[in-house]
């Protein structure tokens, strides 16, 4: 389990002020502090050079900085990073930075999407995805999933002067590394609460995209949210049949439960939402999945991402021809259907979600037996 002490990275300016309270602080301490780590982005309590020694000392002892180490930062030819950090317990999850450069500017301007992660392995099942194939180990803490943003702050801020510039130097958050992140709700909302918030990085809903393979309670649940975060959800099949042969949740939440839902969400906050659909060879690539996909996002109105799929060790899925996608996405196109046929990114370093993480754990002799 995390340590015992609470992570800086996981109060609010709320929870911060109520324990500097009963220390006898004023209560402006609190917005001090999280100055220093969000705006200013020092890296110890002793970079807090305007607080007591006392207080600092205290603050030390209460509260873990940061509670994520860097262990490997994997950068592909195509400019993707993969960030391997390890936890207090010795667990291992990643975080992605996916590059978009912009014509006519460097790399230092190019648009930057942050991939997250919310637990530690995940216990959907799904049958082509690397995250799961050591099960769930657990959920991470709020101050877990706020710590990779900060990682990826403190390395753009060495990499170029637009990140001091800019307080969240990213454009997009996406909720879609490892795990099921409406499977761990509490923690979640914690933790983008934080990352919206002025006294955080003041980084807007807008602009931060949760994905999930379809937990229509927690769908629903999210449409009372009062702030704005986009929808993403992990389609991959068109019909029951084929989607409970690779996603598990599929018996649980069928497609008869979770469009109605994705329906209700995307009306309550008046945005399209997006189908994620990873093509898989000879699974879910037909033309006829590709025209019941169609009727699906036209009825919702909404985006369809298609994702060739990542090799992974040890699975035996492949992805589509070069053809065979174009032909998939045609179908799409033709009814004016807003998609995108994503191009490979990060593939020459472990690209498939998890599978840097499973390699680690198994050079240590950590993998599950």
């Amino acid at each position: 389990m995390p340590t015992s002490k609470p992570a800086l990275t996981g109060e609010s300016l709320a929870t911060l002020s109520a324990r500097l309270a009963e220390r006898g602080e004023p209560a402006f301490r609190a917005k001090q502090i999280l100055d220093w780590l969000y705006k200013k982005r020092v890296t110890s309590w002793d970079g807090m050079t305007n607080l007591s020694k006392p207080l600092r000392a205290w603050l030390d002892e209460t509260f873990d900085f940061l509670p994520a180490e860097l262990v490997v930062n994997q950068q592909s030819e195509d400019v993707t990073d993969k960030l391997l950090l390890e936890l207090r317990d010795g667990s291992l999850i990643e975080t992605v930075i996916i590059r978009a450069p912009q014509e006519g500017v460097g790399l230092d301007h190019s648009r930057k999407t942050i991939c997250i992660s919310t637990q530690v392995g995940c216990a959907m099942g799904c049958v082509f995805c690397a995250s799961g194939l050591a099960g769930l180990k657990r959920n991470l803490t709020a101050g877990e999933i706020v710590a990779q943003l900060l990682h990826v702050c403190r390395r753009e801020d060495a990499r170029t002067p637009r990140a001091r510039q800019e307080l969240a130097s990213f454009d997009n958050i996406v909720v879609m590394g490892m795990g099921e992140p409406l499977a761990n709700y509490d923690a979640l909302l914690r933790a983008l609460t934080i990352l919206n918030a002025d006294w955080g990085l003041g980084f807007g809903a807008r602009r931060i995209t949760i994905s999930t393979s379809g937990l229509v309670p927690k769908i629903l649940q999210l449409a009372d949210e009062p702030l704005g975060f986009r929808l993403a959800i992990s389609l991959h099949g068109a019909t029951d049949e084929v989607r409970e042969k690779i996603m598990p949740v599929n018996r649980a939440y069928p497609l008869a439960k979770l469009l109605p839902a994705v329906k209700a969400f995307s009306e309550k906050h008046g945005r399209m939402v997006t189908l994620e659909f990873i093509l898989i060879e000879d699974v879910n690539d037909s033309l006829e999945q590709a025209r019941l996909l169609r009727d699906i996002a036209l009825d919702l109105h909404a985006h369809v991402n298609l994702i060739p799929y990542n090799t992974v060790e040890g699975l035996p899925w492949k992805r589509p021809s070069l053809t065979r996608q174009e032909r998939f996405a045609d179908v799409l196109r033709a009814a004016r259907v807003s998609t995108t046929l994503r191009r490979e990114k990060g593939h020459d370093i472990d690209a498939a979600c998890g599978q840097l993480r499973l390699k680690t754990e198994k050079a240590r002799g950590l993998a599950a037996t």
